[in-house]
């Protein structure tokens, strides 16, 4: 049996061309004939625009940025190069010190720099609230959806007050246990407080974002100089410790100098003429204990100013290159970005969904009807 060449497998065919093509026409005149449901789409875009933009707050940012004041030779333990040897930053440092420049986000965002903050004087740039931070923070305005998240909480907080008892009491501050809201405002500062390095430059950049101009400049002014005092603190507690310690020896020896000064005054004048001896042997004893006890009285003294002079030696040199300044204009998101993005936002969805959504929805309720 000879098998037909000629002969072609009708369920074999050829292959097709894979590629998409797309109808633009078509996709056009579709969007035509839907164009007054977009309009309709668009509306609603505006309203929901202007509704979100006038519910969230304006929002500010001051950037203020230090470096330190580089000296001329590092090896000259200047104070130039002191403070240069402690911002260095980075690996390359060469300062023994725990503390550097890298560690400066982790001191601003930390529990007890906040909480410093919190009786930081603030006033808004109307003048009508002059008052500290943390009471500012309550003045802060939040979004009215900001309520619809927190519902929940708040509905659980507030059955549990009826059943407790409610007792008003002014409790300080207490850093080892904050409350609810005072760990809320920590929280919310930490956020609203950010610091940078770069460990190339030892370039320090503090950014604040808060609802008032003139209190984000106050509340970044205020945090410099605290981080500015905070690593001078650390800076110098060792040479004040040692300092401290010398003073209290310096004094000590100071009385034992004194005391053996006037037993060998009153030994001697005592035993002025007598030539015995003894005498000129105990006089001899009491002058070599006066005089050991000034040499190191002496040496105590010495080690004394030395160490005075090393607290202001150690003390670091700031410059800041970006101060603080009261910013004209928001850094948030404007009102008109917000309301054309939700234009866009509004016909996109509706456009997609007649477009493609509408006609997938009608296939998959046709199959699950079969």
């Amino acid at each position: 049996m000879t098998e037909n060449k000629n002969y072609q497998n009708p369920d074999v065919q050829e292959p097709e061309n894979d590629e998409i093509t797309i109808d633009w026409m078509d996709i056009l005149r579709r969007i035509i004939a839907i164009r007054k449901t977009l309009y309709k789409a668009a509306g609603v875009g505006v309203v929901l625009g202007i509704i979100i933009a006038l519910s969230i707050p304006k929002q500010y940012t001051v950037t203020v940025t230090l470096s330190p004041e580089m000296g001329g030779d590092k090896a000259s333990g200047g104070l130039a190069s002191l403070a240069s040897s402690f911002l260095g930053g980075g690996a390359s440092s060469n300062s023994p010190d725990a503390l550097n420049a890298t560690l400066a986000p982790d001191i601003v965002a930390s529990t007890p720099f906040v909480l410093e903050l919190f009786n930081t004087r603030v006033q808004t740039l109307d003048g009508e609230l002059d008052t500290t931070l943390v009471a500012y923070l309550d003045e802060q305005k939040t979004p009215w959806f900001s309520y619809i998240i927190k519902a929940p909480g708040m509905a659980i907080g507030a059955i549990k007050s009826i059943f407790t008892e409610k007792v008003d009491t002014v409790s300080a501050l207490n850093p080892f246990q904050l409350t609810e809201k005072e760990a809320t405002k920590v929280e919310g500062l930490r956020k609203a407080i950010i610091a940078n390095v770069d460990k190339k430059t030892a370039m320090t950049t503090i950014t604040v974002t808060l609802q008032d101009p003139k209190v984000t400049a106050i509340v970044a002014d205020s945090i410099v100089a605290k981080l500015q005092q905070y690593i001078i603190d650390y800076r110098i507690k060792k040479a004040k410790e040692d300092c401290s310690y010398l003073e209290q020896l310096y004094k000590e020896r100071q009385q034992e100098y004194y005391n053996a000064q006037s037993k060998y005054a009153h030994y001697f004048d005592s035993n002025r003429n007598i030539a015995l001896q003894s005498v000129r042997a105990e006089q001899e004893r009491l002058q070599n204990d006066m005089n050991l006890a000034y040499q190191v009285y002496s040496q105590v003294a010495q080690q004394l100013q030395v160490a005075r002079a090393k607290i202001q030696e150690e003390k670091p040199v700031f410059a800041i290159i970006e101060p603080a300044i009261v910013p004209l204009l928001p850094s948030s998101t404007s009102r008109k970005a917000i309301i054309i993005g939700f234009i866009f936002l509004s016909i996109a969805i509706v456009g997609g969904w007649q477009l493609l959504g509408k006609e997938y929805w009608d296939k998959l309720k046709n199959q699950s009807f079969l």
